[in-house]
């Protein structure tokens, strides 16, 4: 069987384009290539893999069952070609990283910006998502490296480094009324009673707000549920609304006077800011490197910060 990755790219683009014109114009093939390829496919595999359906082509369920390993083996394949062109050189390259919202708004400018300069052949690109389709992103290899906040957790197809700790805390307004009761007066209780602003769905920070309610035994009666960390922040400095966010995200507002922060009660959960890789991916030099000098920085970061 003749199945290279021409072929595959074919599949992953009528999947996508539904046009043998489109796809043979992003491939720079003419028309008759695109089709003589389609039916060498299904000539080596014996079965029927493209249908035409009212002008357009459509994969049939053999035809998807191929899309999906095709997507998988495209991937991997410029992956290879990354890493071998990279390969114990920071000359040049690509680096393409995925982070969830607080790593990449208060950890990575700094590091990228330093990195940029030691390294001005690398190219690096940054993907902003949810700490649960960062981790999806680099199991199908669509990224090199991933920076998340998240909760420890086990996983066969990636490798976790804990680069330093993002715990959480509740915040609300100096005007609040829980800023007049004392810390130890801060029960789960007393924190429900409160207007609360809840985190998206997708986020991580959402799924340990809600253990921590499902554990302490409260509901929340009034809340509002906001996907941005710079609209929830900006809800609860109005006065009435209490939140869970990031220490490290609310560290200038507190600093200003816009905010107070206190320890969540019986909150048992730890949170860390992770470094993964796929296991299955070559650690090269140029992700060592990164790697290196995100954890310098966090480090002396942490440092600062303690002085």
């Amino acid at each position: 069987m003749n199945l290279n990755l021409l072929k595959l790219r074919i599949v992953v683009l009528l999947e996508k384009y539904k046009k043998i014109t489109t796809v043979a114009e992003m491939l720079d093939l003419k028309q008759p290539t695109v089709t003589f390829h389609m039916k060498n496919l299904e000539r080596d595999f014996g079965v029927k893999l493209f249908e035409a359906r009212m002008g357009k082509i459509i994969l049939t369920d053999a035809g998807y069952a191929l899309h999906h390993y095709a997507v998988k083996i495209g991937a991997l394949a410029t992956e290879a070609h990354r890493v071998v062109m990279e390969f114990d050189s920071l000359r040049k390259g690509s680096l393409l990283i995925g982070a969830s919202y607080v790593p990449a708004t208060y950890i990575l400018p700094s590091v990228l910006h330093r990195f940029s300069k030691e390294y001005p052949g690398i190219h690096i690109s940054l993907s902003v998502k949810t700490a649960p389709v960062v981790k999806e992103m680099l199991e199908r290899h669509e990224i090199d490296l991933g920076v998340i906040s998240s909760e420890p957790f086990l996983s066969p197809e990636l490798k976790m480094e804990a680069i330093c700790e993002d715990d959480l805390v509740l915040i609300f307004a100096p005007s609040h009324p829980l800023a007049s009761s004392p810390e130890d007066d801060l029960t789960p209780e007393l924190i429900a009673s409160s207007p609360f602003v809840l985190h998206g769905k997708e986020s991580s920070t959402r799924r340990m707000t809600e253990k921590w309610l499902q554990s302490s035994r409260v509901h929340l009666p009034s809340y509002l549920e906001l996907d941005s960390l710079e609209g929830i922040k900006r809800a609860v400095i109005l006065g009435e609304h209490v939140s869970f966010v990031s220490r490290m995200a609310v560290q200038s507002e507190v600093e200003r006077g816009l905010l107070l922060m206190r320890p969540i009660p019986g909150n048992r959960v730890e949170r860390y800011v992770f470094a993964l890789t796929n296991n299955q991916r070559h650690r090269s030099a140029l992700i060592n490197r990164f790697n290196e000098n995100l954890s310098r920085s966090v480090g002396d970061s942490q440092k600062v910060n303690e002085e």
